[in-house]
């Protein structure tokens, strides 16, 4: 699973001073890349939290996966928006489904 790190808030970032990326402002791309939550089906443990993240971290451009099993969300951030077929790709090569974007 990819470690996540707090960085210092830069001048322009998107995100808030509440530390939220969401401000009201519709960025789409704000200084930490593109984020995209999808919805995976099939995921029960921390180790399908693992084979999911690591599928999806594989695509080029992925900065950082978060995936909860709990919910069957998957938080992505990249440089770049991901087309959803990589994605659905890569969902498959672990295991699972990806039902679509949350």
């Amino acid at each position: 699973m990819t470690a996540e790190t707090q960085l210092p808030q830069a001048t322009g970032s998107c995100c808030s001073p509440s530390g939220s990326c969401h401000d009201g402002a519709d960025s789409g791309a704000g200084a930490d890349g593109v984020t995209t939550v999808y919805q995976v089906a099939g995921m029960t443990c921390g180790h399908c939290e693992g084979a999911v993240s690591e599928e999806i971290s594989g695509i080029d451009g992925v900065t950082s996966v978060k995936a909860v099993a709990s919910t069957g969300r998957v938080t992505v951030v990249s440089r770049a928006p991901l087309t959803e077929d990589a994605v659905r790709a890569a969902v498959d090569e672990a295991g699972y489904e990806l039902v679509g974007r949350a």
